[in-house]
């Protein structure tokens, strides 16, 4: 395999396994780019992305820039000298004058299979659609938002029970799989770079505050990839009044599955977290109370008692 000088650009813990990928084939990395640290927790203190963290632990150097837009901050890119830059989940745009300073090129890992689901939210787009497969592409950045030509591709299946986390996590793998490989097929010349097709195009917006509210006057089979595409987080959120409470509790469901069931939507139709919806029902499996550690359905009873008739908004 063809040893690279390579800039590593990405944030969250999806991009790590690709990074280490990258590291174990032997290439060589310049540098690391990646968000700025943000304020978490209570105390707001600074913490760097997972990428961030695993980069310095590794003795990598790291720049963490606001924008790639300026003059400066495109010369210092420009000035690493690099084969490739392989870009998974990073979070900034890079301008046209980023995208050409490689010599191989920008080389985005995206989790989908263009153009399906080009965008921010690939992985919950494709569980809240029903999609029954979904992959990995190794794509050439061109300045539009995930149109470039593709280098190559893994897909993989949807399972009936899957969640936005175990989704997330079977897909880092698999880009973690194919960026040597892709990498090493476009220096050596094995691979091209073949445009994506015209139709098909989809586009996964980011996620919003209305995303996350259920809304139980929709079909139970909506309502359940709903719940599973925003599991473990954000989480699909609805609200409970328990007895003796002046107010609505905020709540998160994060697992269900669709069973038989008719009532008013939001109904709790039995004492084991039945919830009627506009067509059937959803079966709350795990749940979230604010502030309070998740739960499975069987514990979360067991300590708070939610009746038939209870009414969820």
């Amino acid at each position: 395999m063809t040893t690279l000088r390579l800039v590593f650009m990405g944030s969250p813990d999806f991009s790590v396994p690709t990074l280490d990928a990258l590291v174990e084939a032997g290439h060589e990395i310049a540098c690391v780019y990646s968000q700025p640290p943000r304020p978490s927790g209570r105390g707001r203190d600074l913490r760097p992305t997972p990428v961030h963290a695993h980069a310095e632990s590794l003795g990598l150097d790291v720049r963490t820039p606001k924008s790639l837009k300026s003059r400066e901050a495109q010369g210092e890119f420009a000035a690493l000298e690099a084969d490739a830059a392989v870009v998974i989940a990073y979070g900034l745009i890079l301008p046209e004058p980023v995208l050409a300073a490689p010599r191989l090129g920008c080389i985005n890992l995206h989790a989908s299979r263009l153009p399906r689901w080009r965008g921010a939210a690939p992985i919950q787009r494709a569980l809240m659609a029903g999609d029954s497969e979904t992959g990995v592409d190794a794509m050439v950045m061109e300045a539009g938002l995930d149109t470039g030509p593709v280098i190559a591709s893994e897909t993989c299946r949807i399972f009936d029970f899957d969640t936005g986390g175990d989704l997330h996590d079977r897909l880092a793998g698999l880009a973690a799989d194919l960026a040597p490989r892709a990498l090493a097929g476009l220096a050596e010349g094995t691979l091209t770079p073949v445009s994506q097709p015209e139709t098909g195009i989809t586009y996964a917006r980011k996620l919003s505050a209305e995303d996350q509210r259920i809304d139980w006057s929709r079909p139970a089979m909506e309502i359940d990839r709903q719940i599973r595409a925003l599991s473990p987080a954000p989480g699909a959120r609805f609200e409970w009044r328990p007895p003796g409470e002046s107010g609505p509790i905020a709540m998160k469901a994060l697992m269900s599955r669709v069973e038989p069931g008719r009532g008013a939507p939001g109904e709790v139709l039995d004492d084991q977290l039945l919830v009627a919806c506009g067509r059937d029902a959803v079966r709350l499996m795990r749940l979230q109370r604010a502030g309070r550690p998740p739960r499975e359905a069987e514990e979360f009873l067991r300590g708070s008692a939610i009746e038939a008739g209870t009414q969820f908004t």
